[in-house]
């Protein structure tokens, strides 16, 4: 194997590694209503890797496809967490802990109306502001979730995850 294919091989596989700990993180708290560290990791990994964020991102919707099957929700995994990687770099010049916990605290608070597009296209208008209605104790407990792990642990995940990237992944 030439020298170029062993550097390739390491971000790869940091990158899968990256998303298997959002799944397993994801899993170990799952008893918690709405309360996860994805939206966390995800704006980590997106002010650390920039886009590259994106591959432990579908590392992880695949996973969770693997895990659960394929269904409504597994559309809505395929752009609300890229948005969110959106969202992040459009941010990234942004210093305060407290502006990225209010937006990924705003991000959770709004899950459930931006997964409510998929419900509209598949069970009409009525449908999707129903299931949106429902959801909303749960997107508060998400967005509560989100800022206090945002305002906690944002700094902490960024400082490990530069860490590691101060090592060539590329």
């Amino acid at each position: 194997m030439a020298p170029e294919n062993h550097l390739r091989v390491r971000p790869l596989t940091t990158y899968a590694l990256l998303g298997a700990l959002l799944f397993v993180l994801k899993m170990a708290l799952a008893p918690v209503p709405n309360v996860e560290p994805v939206s966390l990791l995800v704006i980590a990994y997106t002010r650390v890797f920039g886009r590259k964020a994106l591959w432990p991102v579908y590392a992880y919707v695949f996973l969770e496809c693997l895990v659960w099957g394929i269904g409504l929700w597994s559309v809505n995994y395929l752009y609300v967490w890229g948005l969110l990687c959106l969202l992040s770099r459009l941010f990234k010049g942004m210093t305060s802990v407290l502006g990225w916990a209010v937006l990924s605290g705003a991000f959770g608070l709004c899950f459930g109306l931006l997964c409510a597009p998929v419900y509209f296209v598949t069970g009409g208008w009525a449908f999707a502001v129903s299931w949106w209605i429902s959801g909303i104790p749960y997107d508060l407990l998400h967005g509560a979730g989100n800022f206090l792990a945002a305002l906690v642990l944002l700094g902490p995940c960024c400082k490990i995850l530069e860490r590691l990237s101060r090592t060539p992944l590329d």
